[in-house]
Formats: structure tokens, sequence, C-alpha cells
């Protein structure tokens, strides 16, 4: 990482997420499944080094910044995770093998090794269900004021991974549901010297994301799923650049969503 980079947050005063902007009056709820990189205490940070740690292995490096910054472009709220993927992958279903990963990217997690069943359940209960818990309730609290909320989750991506170069700079991902995918996509093309990718790095449709696959599909919510590549947005003034081309992408997408619902 960069000596000016963002923040490598170690976690959110030790809880499963954090909120930013919880006023926000946008139709929208932005969510960060993998902002931090924090290991609980009692995990002894899962025997890994620091250098380690830093890597994309343990985070999105940049998402959480980029999502934070963004709740406050759009006024809308943001739920941040607070715990590593390597913890609990909260963007996984249960049960997948990367949900509770034994390695990542080549290296061996030993705090993984061969888990017992009562352990898995008490990350999932300590960390995995209250950040889902949190987006669950502000999805139905929308609800009850009319208002059902487009989604947005940010990640990011290495720009190189098993010798393959990835050139985009962003992907927008999706499954059966194009209703924010497809104008976003179109938004961020208007920039000529963006190279945009749709269903790239990453497709919407494997692995099984899970705001794409439980929250949105499961709540007829439209979503924006984003990956942006890391070295774009592992800095502050990198951060802030990617939040403002979000905002602008996503705010004609937003307005025609808000008029659909109050229809």
């Amino acid at each position: 990482m960069k000596q000016d980079s963002v923040t490598e947050t170690r976690g959110f005063a030790n809880l499963p997420f954090t909120i930013v902007n919880d006023d926000g009056a946008a139709p929208a709820l932005i969510i960060c499944d993998h902002a931090s990189r924090h290991i609980p205490e009692e995990l002894e940070d899962l025997g890994l080094s620091e250098e380690q740690l830093s890597r994309h292995i343990a985070w999105d490096i940049g998402a959480g910044e980029v999502a934070g910054r963004l709740a406050t472009l759009l006024d809308a709220p943001a739920v941040l995770c607070g715990t590593s993927r390597l913890v609990v992958d909260c963007n996984r279903p249960f049960g997948e093998a990367s949900s509770i990963p034994e390695s990542s990217d080549g290296v061996t997690v030993p705090g993984n090794a061969k888990l017992a069943l009562s352990e898995r359940q008490r990350r999932m209960d300590r960390y995995f269900h209250p950040y889902h818990d949190e987006i669950d309730r502000r999805i139905h609290g929308h609800d009850q004021q009319s208002q059902a909320p487009a989604l947005i989750s940010v990640h990011s991506f290495t720009p190189e991974m098993d010798g393959f170069q990835r050139p985009w700079h962003v992907g927008v991902l999706w499954d059966q549901d194009q209703r924010m995918a497809t104008p976003v996509i179109r938004e961020l093309r208007r920039d000529p010297d963006l190279l945009v990718g749709e269903n790239e790095p990453y497709n919407g449709t494997n692995p099984p994301g899970y705001a794409l696959h439980i929250h949105a599909a499961d709540n007829n919510l439209p979503i924006a799923v984003f990956e942006i590549r890391q070295d774009l947005i592992d800095t502050a003034e990198g951060a802030e650049r990617w939040a403002h081309i979000l905002a602008q992408a996503l705010t004609p997408a937003l307005k025609r969503h808000l008029t659909r619902v109050s229809a």
C-alpha cells in the first residue's frame, strides 16, 4: 500500500458493522461486504502476518472508503461490514467453501483449518447475521415508507489474478435483473477514458453473491454491484474521485427508480 493510502481500518470499534450517513434520504442503500480487514482479538490474526492481512485476501482495498464517501454524495445510508472476509465472508452463503476459507490466493489461513461446526456457527451468529440483519432492517424500513431502496454494493478487485491482467477500471455485475446495471453501465461509458466491464472481472451469476441473490432478488430490489480496480482507489484521493464517478453514474438511475416507486 502507498504511504498516502486510505486508512487500513482494523475494525469499526469491534462491531459487526458501521453505519455512514444514518439518516440519508435517498431511495438507496449502500453496502460494502469487505470494507474491513479487522480480525477479532480472540482469533489471534488467524495465524497470519501483518503483511498478509494488508493484502486483498483480507478485505477489498479501498472499497469501504469509496462506499462511505458515496453515501455522503448521494445522501444515502451505508452499511459497512466490520470484520475481515477471512473471519467469515459476508458475500457468501453459509456452507460455501469460500465462506470461511482455509486458503486464499495461495495463502494458507491457519486459524480457519478444520473448524468445528460450532465455531463456524459462532462466527455466523457474531458477525455475519448482525450485518445482514441490519441490511434487512433498512430494506424493510424503507418498504414501510413506500420507498423500496435500490441496492448499491461496492467491491474492489486486483489488477492481476493468476497471471491474467485485468484491464477494466470498473465492472458492473448483474444476474437476472438489469434495472440498475444497464443504465449505470451506459452512464459510465459516456467517459471514453473509462474501460467498463459488464459482468467483469466476475460474473454476477457465479460465485453466488449474497447481496445480489438474497437481498436484491428475494425482495425484488434493483441493484448495482460495482467492482473497482484496487490500484485506482488505494489512496484517499483515488477513493474520492471514484465516489464522484459512481455518484454521477448512479444519479439518473436513482431518479428513475424514485419516479417508479412514487408512481
